[in-house]
């Protein structure tokens, strides 16, 4: 059987619903409706930029969509995008779950061990056996690992939006798992091509803490953060909520559209970046949306012993780090290159409708860079002692050196045997006088 036959074969129960005019009936009310977004309404309007897949591409891509959408207790749908890899390719579905419903966890808690005390079992047994090994027991290692960054929860920072993949449609949507700070903070030190196996390992420098889909996961959580953009004055912030900001200095993390917007007439969107504005929120370096303080203790584990407490009085305390908070512009941004692909992608919708917008995302994943990726050099080798007369090693005596050592050593033993001999003579006289 060729792929080409195969795949048709599989994307068949796509076209299969309903028959004749009642089944397009239903499939027009389907679409009002459902969480199933227009997709070809969409599609037209990038075509029109020139931009976006393919028309047939996009029918297919709406019917998997609407497929997820019966599967899943999903409150709303939007394609996010298409991340290319060497062997197969990623469509990437944004989600979010009907209120109520359990989000299980799938992925794996990576469990950090801790160094710790060492004690030995056997030394009980006999006493003058453990005094005599006591100056042979190594030091206790003082030296402790980074603080686990916590990764924030569903439906919040990086995590507000569920993220289905699969290769082609009509094959099975995968869940990914929700991303870890670690993941994010590795995921921007290396560069790996996607090969559309989820399960294949990251072989990378620095090492990259789980499989292809954390990567993927991490990769969309960046882009997401950096290029999903609005025209300024379509979201504004619910005036119920107080203008306090969070600790992490993002300030409030949601909004609504804005029933007033008139839209923005389009030469005023290509000639200035600042009618553009961020709707996602920014990543701070810590990995998170949010900032939490590392060294931050817990109320059930503020009983420390006094060698972890000196231990932790020599750790500097971290300093906090403030983001750019949501619907920033892009004339704030230190960096416009990232935004600037996307934006024609956007505009190409504002053309069209003043009051529509989309975003979405093609290409192979990474950030643009005009220079060749250097990957990170290993660190330098940590000295194991420090170099000394005490460590230093020295060459083997020769016969005449230990033939003089040794007569040296018999005429201080022989002084020495004089000296206790004369102390006794001058002990015994003494009584005498």
């Amino acid at each position: 059987m060729q792929p080409t036959y195969e795949m048709a074969e599989k994307q068949k129960t796509l076209f299969i619903r309903g028959g004749g005019v009642e089944g397009e009936q239903e499939m027009e009310e389907e679409v009002a409706d459902t969480a199933v977004p227009n997709i070809m309404e969409s599609a037209f309007y990038f075509e029109q930029g020139g931009v976006g897949l393919s028309s047939d591409e996009s029918f297919r891509l709406f019917l998997a969509l609407k497929q997820l959408v019966e599967q899943q207790p999903i409150h709303t749908c939007r394609f996010w995008g298409k991340i290319l890899g060497l062997k197969r390719s990623y469509l990437v579905a944004e989600v979010e779950f009907r209120e109520g419903e359990e989000e299980v966890e799938e992925e794996e808690e990576v469990e950090l061990i801790e160094g710790g005390e060492v004690t030995d079992t056997h030394g009980e047994e006999e006493g003058e056996e453990d005094e005599e090994k006591a100056a042979d027991i190594l030091p206790k290692q003082m030296w402790k690992p980074p603080p686990v960054i916590p990764k924030e929860e569903s439906r919040s920072g990086t995590n507000k939006y569920l993220y289905f993949v699969c290769n082609e449609p009509g094959r099975p949507w995968t869940r990914l798992p929700h991303v870890t700070p670690i993941q994010i903070v590795q995921a921007r030190k290396i560069k790996k091509f996607f090969t559309g196996h989820l399960d294949a390992p990251v072989i990378s420098y620095p090492p990259f803490p789980g499989n292809e889909a954390n990567y993927l996961r991490a990769q969309i959580a960046r882009i997401s953060a950096a290029t999903h953009i609005s025209p300024l004055g379509f979201y504004q912030f619910n005036e119920e909520e107080g203008d306090e900001e969070e600790e992490g200095g993002a300030g409030r993390d949601s909004f609504e559209e804005n029933p007033d917007f008139e839209g923005i007439p389009v030469f005023e969107l290509v000639d200035s970046m600042a009618n553009w504005v961020h709707h996602m929120q920014h990543i701070l370096p810590q990995g998170r949306c949010t900032w939490v303080n590392p060294l931050q203790k817990k109320e059930e584990e503020e009983e420390l012993g006094e060698e972890e407490e000196k231990a932790d009085e020599g750790m500097e305390e971290a300093e906090q780090e403030i983001g750019p908070p949501l619907l920033t512009p892009l004339s704030e941004d230190a960096v416009l290159r990232g935004c600037r692909a996307l934006q024609s992608l956007a505009r190409g919708l504002c053309l069209r409708h003043g009051k529509k917008f989309e975003n979405m995302y093609i290409g192979w994943g990474h950030k643009y860079s005009p220079d060749n990726f250097n990957p990170m050099l290993p660190p330098p080798v940590q000295q194991e002692y420090p170099s000394g007369l005490e460590v230093m090693e020295m060459s083997d005596p020769t016969v005449e050196e230990e033939q003089a050592l040794k007569a040296a050593q018999e005429q201080a033993l022989a002084a020495a045997e004089e000296e206790e001999e004369d102390e006794e003579e001058d002990e015994d006289e003494d009584p005498e006088d």
